[in-house]
């Protein structure tokens, strides 16, 4: 029944799937209990204490046989989301296309998900899989699975993994294998194009040839993905630590411009080699593998500036002057940008980042010290340091607010105070002459 299915759903290459079950010992995997999240290893054990089948699933189990340490984990059981809803307290239902189960467990949240089936499928007309709420064996869950390195299942309680499709030799092997026929797999989800690119990028996995093969021909079906998915699926090659790889992963695919106007400067900027957004990439890539912080915002700024900066120069030439000239760029690549599913938080942070670029221009008087104080400041001076180191911005610009930020009071005021001066000896604008106010005729009817 199980092999019928298969044909159906993945037709030409069934027989790629090698679908059989090894179970990996301890004592070969080295994976033990307590490698896992407290909540991780709760939920499992809660599961198997109501009587049924669970396992920490995907990447979690990936990232352990590598040696790096997972972000998340989730779970697979033969429970359905109600039955997992009823066991716990802190847990709610979510996903339309196939329901998961968020479970809570202090801090930390398990995405929980029933065993996937192979029955009532919907597609759309492109083949697109729409609608999957269908439950099945573990089986039948592992050949719905993308690639042999997430189709792995480890049951914490007998520290075993269980391995339908040479998942673990392909770990082994560094090499990323598409379950199934390849072409079909992508034309279901196209998704699974930019998760080849970023699991390669960012494991260092070669492409197995024919799963690398139909990449450039399906590649043009995400302009018909849904724009938020699309652009979650973007984040996570910027923020996975390795996004410099997944640019000459781009290239090295075949995977051609023009899907999202994100990628699209991110393939134009990996083709340059150089630039802000390289630039900002490798800082962003830096941070994360050192376990610092990044910003969203910031990044996506970065990475939209010589867009941007364009449209701005463009408003400059017609004679605009600086601040109202950005502010209609903005608002342009503000109307271009409709459907482009960058959710509100992070573009209103992008404004700002851009709209206060050229207050930095402005050091007389009290302006600067108002600059100073705006609760965008940090993120505006940092990326008016990125617009300095390349070429966007004038260097000695750069040196002044980093002098001025960590100037104390009565520096900052000399600083500011003496700018005019500054100004009008290295070239800058020169002060500007007060007219001596008229004296009034005697006579006048103005005259007090």
């Amino acid at each position: 029944m199980l092999k019928k299915w298969l044909r159906k759903v993945l037709p030409g290459k069934s027989g790629r799937l090698r679908a059989h079950k090894e179970t990996v010992a301890f004592a070969e995997h080295r994976i033990s209990a307590d490698m896992l999240s407290f909540a991780a290893e709760k939920v499992v054990r809660r599961l198997h204490n109501e009587g049924f089948e669970a396992y920490v699933v995907g990447g979690a189990v990936r990232d352990l046989l590598l040696g790096i340490e997972p972000k998340d984990f989730d779970v697979a059981t033969d429970a359905t989301p109600e039955q997992v809803r009823k066991i716990f307290r802190r847990s709610r239902i979510i996903g339309r296309r196939f329901q998961i189960v968020h479970v809570m467990v202090g801090p930390e949240t398990i995405e929980v998900t029933t065993f996937r089936g192979g029955g009532k499928v919907q597609h759309n007309e492109h083949g697109r899989i729409m609608k999957d709420n269908t439950y099945g064996s573990m089986e039948e869950d592992a050949v719905r699975r993308d690639f042999t390195c997430n189709a792995l299942y480890y049951d914490p309680i007998r520290q075993q993994i269980i391995d339908f499709h040479h998942g673990v030799a392909d770990i082994r092997a560094r090499r990323l294998v598409m379950i199934g026929d390849p072409g079909s797999r992508y034309q279901e989800d196209p998704v699974r194009v930019l998760r080849a690119v970023r699991l390669s990028a960012k494991l260092g996995f070669e492409v197995e040839r024919e799963t690398a093969a139909p990449i450039a021909e399906h590649a043009g079906r995400l302009k018909q993905e849904p724009a938020a998915r699309l652009f979650d699926e973007i984040m996570k090659l910027l923020f996975s630590g390795h996004a410099l790889q997944c640019l000459a992963q781009f290239e090295r695919l075949g995977v051609a411009a023009g899907i999202h106007p994100i990628l699209t400067a991110l393939q134009q900027a990996g083709k340059n080699g150089q630039g802000m957004i390289t630039h900002a990439l490798r800082n962003t890539d830096e941070r994360l593998l050192a376990g610092k912080s990044v910003s969203v915002g910031f990044v996506l700024a970065a990475v939209m500036w010589p867009q941007l900066e364009s449209c701005w120069q463009r408003n400059l030439a017609a004679g605009q002057k600086p601040a109202p000239a950005l502010t209609q760029a903005v608002n342009e690549l503000r109307d271009i940008g409709k459907g482009w599913g960058v959710p509100q938080r992070f573009s209103a942070t992008m404004r700002e980042i851009w709209q206060l670029q050229p207050q930095f221009a402005n050091r007389r008087g009290a302006r600067p010290h108002r600059l100073i104080a705006h609760p965008r400041f940090r993120a505006a001076y940092d990326f008016l340091l990125l617009r300095a180191e390349t070429g966007s911005a004038d260097p000695g610009l750069a040196q002044w607010w980093t002098a001025f930020q960590h100037a104390g009071d009565e520096t900052r005021l000399l600083m500011s105070a003496g700018q005019e001066k500054e100004n009008g000896g290295a070239g800058g604008e020169k002060r500007k002459r007060r007219r001596r106010p008229r004296k009034k005729k005697e006579g006048s009817s103005h005259a007090v």
